[in-house]
Parts: C-alpha cells; structure tokens; sequence
C-alpha cells in the first residue's frame, strides 16, 4: 500500500557535531516547529523548543522547571533547519548531539473549538500540533481545541508558569492515568487527559494552578507517518514485534512501572544494536539495546523489564522515518 504522506517532508532525525560558537544546522530538510536536542557524548539537559514559545525558549524534559528563555541555545527555526548559540548542551566543540524535528503548522493561530481558547499550530497531514492555553480557575472537565480534526492517541504536556511535572498521556492508559516524562515514576492517577475527539481534548483544572500557561503537544496517530499505543512485553530474547506500518525513525518507550523512558531513533546505531538516550535523564548515550528498526515496525531482542518485560505494558510513540510504500512504490529498508 502507498501511502501519500511523505515522512521525511514532517520528520527528520538531524545528528550534528559542535562548534562551540555558532552555527546553521541545515540537515533537517524543511523548516521545524518542534525541535528536541540532546547531547550524547557528555551529560547534559534535553531541551524541547517550539514555534509557539519562540526558539530561544527551553522546556526540559528531564527537569519539572518552567519555561525559560536562553539566547545562547536554540537561536532560530530556519527554512532547512535551526541555528544555535554557544549553550553547551547545544553546541559545544567537537561535540556530538541529535536532534528530532517535527513541522507542526508554522505560525499559530487562536482556537475557539474548547471551552477555553487556545492558540494551535497544527499540521492535519502529519497529525501533529503544538497547543498553548491558559488555565482555567473552574469548570471541570473543559476542552481544549487542538486543531487536528482527529482525536490525539498521545498528548504531552507542561506547565509553562511553574515547576510542575511533566505529563504523557497515551489512549493506552486506563482512565484518568498518566505517566511523567521527567521521571520513572509508575502510572499515576490524575485527570490530566480524560478524553479526546476530533477538535478537542478534556482535563481538569485543579491539574495546575489557576491562570498557568500550559502547552501540549499533541499526535494523532496517521497511516504511514505515526503510531501510539501499548503492547505487553514477552520476556524473550525474541522480543514483542509492535506493527506500525512504517520504518520508524523515532520511538519512545515507557512501562507501567518504574523503568526509565527509552528514546531511540533510526540513525543511532544499527539493528541489534540501537543506541538509547533517556527522556528523563541528562544521562549521555553510553550504551546499545539489541533492538531492529523494521520496515513496518520495530523489535526488541532482549528480556529488559524497561522494554519487553513477561506481561509488562509498555505505551509508545513512534514517528516514521519512511512509510512501508512511499508514494514512488520504493519499500522502506530495515535499519
């Protein structure tokens, strides 16, 4: 089956060495609206930017602080790319970093389809948008307009006005759980997200304080360009396959439990040994997993409890690298 969406005009997964001043990273290949680095020969923060908050401004996924704003990290979105300063966890000499891009929809706009306005970059193709909104002081449950004109399977979201944990929501969970990006916490209950459809998601006020700036970014699972969901581990070295129809180029794991995140990607290694990075740690990329990256989903080779425990439930997303059939009928290659 071809598919008519492109990956790589949405997703791209750029590797890149420091310079220790400036410099135009221009591998990404369209302009990006989301943009995750990570250092991964040396510790150092993970840092989230978007289009919404502007690039000088840093979320960070393994730390619960507010929204910032740092002139020396992420200094622009570019038409191929993004440009950095001279922050180490962006640009030290001879470093190595990687950075995951996604286009969400360029410059937002307001949204009226919730209770509360919000204000949304969204891109419907990719199912993909960066969502901004302020809290309410009352009204549970209100929605949230999140521009996709699909329901999102996996929400993340943080508080921008304070230090509060992050939260992921996956279709996977039982009501009203949710797990945090910045720890290895198990499932946790809370009426973060308690439900989605095509123009909104719900949550409850009394998640943040009342006047808080949240945002959330939101995937709406598309054929050939990303998945979400759950799969239960086997405990075997012939690990679960997880189908997704697509050659991944990024995907981020989590249990139930308290294992930590793993965050790999399709450029990091090769099958049976696929470098891993840590969501919720400054940890530097120090170790390979026997995991395969598939033409049409992905494996793990190994009875780990963080990935492929016996009867473990494990949420997670993926972003395409290539779909199975692009739209040239050319099949996507394993890794």
């Amino acid at each position: 089956m071809a598919y008519s969406i492109n990956a790589k005009d949405h997703f791209n997964c750029s590797l890149y060495t420091g310079n220790g001043s400036t410099q135009s990273i221009t591998s990404v290949g369209f302009q990006p609206d989301w943009v995750w680095t990570k250092k991964r020969n040396g510790t150092c923060d993970p840092h989230i930017f978007d289009v919404i908050r502007g690039a000088t401004y840093k979320i960070q996924p393994a730390d619960a602080g507010a929204n910032n704003a740092d002139a020396n990290s992420l200094t622009a979105f570019t038409s191929n790319g993004f440009n950095v300063g001279t922050n180490s966890c962006q640009n030290s000499n001879s470093d190595t970093y990687v950075s995951w891009n996604l286009k969400a929809g360029g410059t937002a706009s307001s949204n009226s389809d919730g209770s509360t306005t919000s204000t949304v970059s969204a891109n419907t193709t990719a199912g993909f948008s960066i969502v901004k909104y302020t809290n309410p002081g009352s009204g549970s449950p209100f929605t949230v307009g999140h521009g996709l004109g699909a329901a999102p399977q996996y929400i993340i979201t943080k508080n921008l006005s304070a230090s509060q944990t992050w939260g992921v929501w996956n279709a996977g969970l039982s009501f009203g759980k949710y797990l945090r990006l910045d720890t290895n916490n198990a499932e946790a209950s809370a009426n973060l997200i308690t439900a989605t459809s095509a123009t909104t998601f719900s949550t409850y006020y009394d998640h943040h304080s009342a006047g808080n700036e949240i945002i959330a970014y939101c995937f709406s699972p598309k054929a050939g360009f990303s998945a979400a969901g759950k799969y239960y581990g086997n405990g075997n070295a012939n690990g679960q396959f997880v189908y997704t129809g697509f050659k991944p180029g990024l995907v981020i794991v989590k249990d139930r439990d308290t294992n930590q995140w793993q965050q790999f990607d399709s450029k990091r290694g090769r099958n049976g040994a696929m470098g891993f990075l840590y969501p919720d740690s400054t940890e530097q990329e120090t170790a390979t997993v026997p995991m395969d990256i598939l033409s049409n989903g992905f494996k793990f080779r190994d009875t780990s409890g963080a990935r492929n425990g016996s009867g473990e439930q494990f949420t997670y997303l993926a972003v395409a690298e290539a779909a199975l059939v692009g739209t040239n009928n050319v099949p996507a290659n394993a890794r």
